[in-house]
């Protein structure tokens, strides 16, 4: 987690520093959101780039090790229990289905996720693909995850979502006083929700997002320059 107010003053700090602007608060959580974006949609494009050189001599043990960390804190799961909905209005990507009873973990099997239209194929195509109690397939379409079985566990059979989720939307909230925006810490409050280590990343993406909306090449440069030395000093993939 990285504090929103730490982020938000030092961009502030940076964006006066030799007149170049003010950043207002709207502006501020407008880039803010879309620099965690482009940070976090960057952790699987690492990740599937670590996970090809493994084939080499590349040493990417710890980069994926690290990686894996960074993504930790998106990481949730959804078990369906009566009418309750599964949350694709949070969920970044789906990480795996499973199916069945949730309190015997010994007893859930995992899902073999096919595209909707080789559905009716896994049906009526003969035994050799639908679906078996021990091979379970899942499909993903409209919204909807269903899990297929020939078998049930005395009715307590449940569907099993791992995904990731997205971040949260970033909120720098404040009042003002004397016409200038002061922090102030609420319950709408919402922090950056990337690795700490990417506090940097932020300040340079919104320093340039905030110089390209308003205009000031050189509030830009200037972001775009410090992006370049963080990104120097990153490990390389």
């Amino acid at each position: 987690m990285v504090r929103v107010d730490d982020v938000y003053q030092k961009v502030l700090a940076l964006a006066n520093k030799e007149q170049r602007g003010y950043i207002t608060p709207q502006d501020f959580n407008l880039f803010a959101n879309q620099a965690q974006m482009e940070i976090f949609e960057q952790y699987f494009y690492d990740t599937n780039v670590a996970r090809k050189n493994q084939g080499n001599d590349t040493v990417v043990a710890d980069i994926d090790d690290m990686l894996e960390q960074k993504l930790q804190e998106f990481h949730e799961s959804w078990v369906s229990t009566g009418s309750n909905t599964f949350p694709f209005n949070e969920a970044y990507r789906i990480s795996g289905v499973f199916i069945g009873d949730p309190s015997n973990p010994a007893e859930v099997r995992s899902c073999e996720i096919v595209d909707p239209k080789d559905l009716l194929a896994a049906f009526f195509h003969g035994p050799l693909l639908a679906p078996t109690a021990d091979l379970p397939i899942a499909t993903i379409r409209a919204n909807t995850v269903t899990a297929f079985s020939s078998t049930s566990s005395n009715g307590n059979e449940a569907t099993i979502i791992i995904y990731i989720r997205a971040p949260r939307r970033v909120n720098w909230t404040y009042v003002v006083i004397n016409k200038q925006a002061m922090y102030d810490a609420n319950g709408t409050t919402q922090h950056f929700e990337v690795h700490a280590s990417e506090e940097n990343q932020l300040i340079n993406k919104i320093l340039m997002l905030s110089g390209l909306a308003n205009r000031q090449p050189d509030l830009m440069k200037a972001g775009q320059g410090m992006e370049m030395v963080t990104t120097q000093k990153q490990p390389k993939i």
